[in-house]
């Protein structure tokens, strides 16, 4: 999998390519596919260990300098949001790493978006990053094409019929 060529439009230094490279990558069993290969399952400890530098002796820092420009996991987690994705609950109880001793026990974080699904490398080109500008767009009701809406912009989208019965026209 971690051979799947990325389209020609997207740039292998932002963050959808460097995060497809990472969860198509066996090195790595922090971040992984969930069984439906829509969404991502994330080991939090084991993440912060492995990319984050959080390990002993730092050996992830390397690693997180390679993948992203923190290591913060909060940050990570921003970066999802900023580029559509979004948190559906806790994943199954147990961690990604089974049972060997770098495993995390913790619980996983699941996240969704529905520009990035395993064998469809084509999708990541329609992943971009929210702005204030598109924040502006969605508050005003016009067309963004990144992402899914925001829950009030669906609220807002979805109209009832304005038809009244005859007699309630009194004017």
């Amino acid at each position: 999998m971690e051979g799947q060529r990325l389209p020609g439009a997207l740039n292998p230094s932002h963050f959808p390519a460097k995060l497809w490279h990472l969860v198509n990558s066996p090195r790595f069993g922090s971040v992984r596919w969930d069984a439906s290969g829509e969404g991502l399952l994330i080991d939090q400890r084991l993440f912060e260990r492995e990319l984050l530098g959080a390990a002993p002796a730092g050996e992830g820092a390397a690693l997180a300098a390679a993948f992203f420009k923190t290591t913060n996991f909060p940050s990570f987690i921003r970066q999802l949001n900023l580029y559509g994705f979004r948190k559906l609950g806790p994943g199954p109880l147990q961690g990604l790493a089974g049972g060997d001793a770098g495993g995390s026990a913790g619980p996983l974080l699941h996240f969704r978006s529905p520009h990035f699904r395993r064998h469809r490398p084509d999708l990541l080109v329609h992943l971009k990053r929210r702005t204030s500008a598109k924040k502006a767009k969605l508050a005003a009701g016009l067309p963004v094409p990144s992402g899914p809406p925001q829950r009030s912009q669906r609220l807002l989208d979805f109209t009832l019929p304005v038809e009244f019965p005859p007699e309630i026209h009194t004017w």
